[in-house]
């Protein structure tokens, strides 16, 4: 989805921000898909446990099942004892094949709520942020923009010194930008905005010093 333009002008956009504050920006973009797995084991096990309600409120219980299928021997213990262990075995079925759809395709993502996606995004922002080395800055100054392309979801994580002076609800119009222009189908125009509106906070309250050292990198890191 970034074009070279696009990732020049990313890097461009960091440079020029970081000329007039002592913090760091670091610019991240995810294009992993996630198919979360938890949910669609989740529906999965749910559909399987919804079967013999199901069919019982049908009126196929398993007091029926020997006459329905006309395998009764006769024993009414044990003709119920094989329908517990058929229904048993259906629910492993389903449970494996409904498994086996949600989890290998799109549909468990799309069925995640969002705010279980929103946690999940976050969680990888900060794994990140600590990877990346952005909370070991001199200063403590350093700022992630994150953001999952299937998610849709973006994430701006500040180190200490920032995070005492700047509160997270400064960062929502960084967020709104980088988002708006994903949705918009320009993701890199997105990005130098929220780039731009980062570092102005920045430099209101960590403005650049003699020593501006430029500790990370300022190209956009792709994963």
């Amino acid at each position: 989805m970034f074009s070279a333009a696009d990732k020049i002008a990313i890097a461009d956009a960091i440079t020029a921000a970081e000329a007039h504050t002592s913090g760091e920006i670091v610019a991240i973009v995810s294009d992993r898909v996630d198919h979360y797995p938890a949910t669609g084991l989740t529906y999965a096990a749910l559909l399987a446990f919804a079967l013999p309600l199901a069919a019982t409120l049908l009126g196929v219980g398993p007091d029926r099942i020997g006459a329905l299928t006309d395998w009764s021997s006769g024993d009414a213990g044990e003709d119920l004892r094989r329908a517990v262990e058929a229904y048993a075995a259906v629910q492993i079925v389903v449970f494996v094949l409904a498994a086996a759809l949600f989890v290998r395709t799109r549909l468990g993502a799309a069925l995640t709520p969002r705010p279980i996606k929103r946690e999940h995004v976050h969680a990888a922002a900060l794994t990140q942020f600590r990877a990346r080395g952005i909370g070991a800055t001199r200063a403590h100054t350093g700022v992630l923009i994150y953001v999952s392309l299937h998610d849709r979801i973006a994430e701006v994580v500040a180190d200490t010194a920032i995070f005492a002076k700047v509160s997270p609800g400064h960062w929502a119009t960084a967020v709104i930008a980088l988002t708006d222009g994903i949705k918009a189908g320009t993701p890199g125009a997105g990005f130098v905005n929220a780039i731009a509106l980062a570092g102005a906070v920045l430099a209101e309250h960590f403005p650049a010093t003699g020593d501006n050292v430029d500790e990370l990198p300022n190209r956009l890191i792709e994963l």
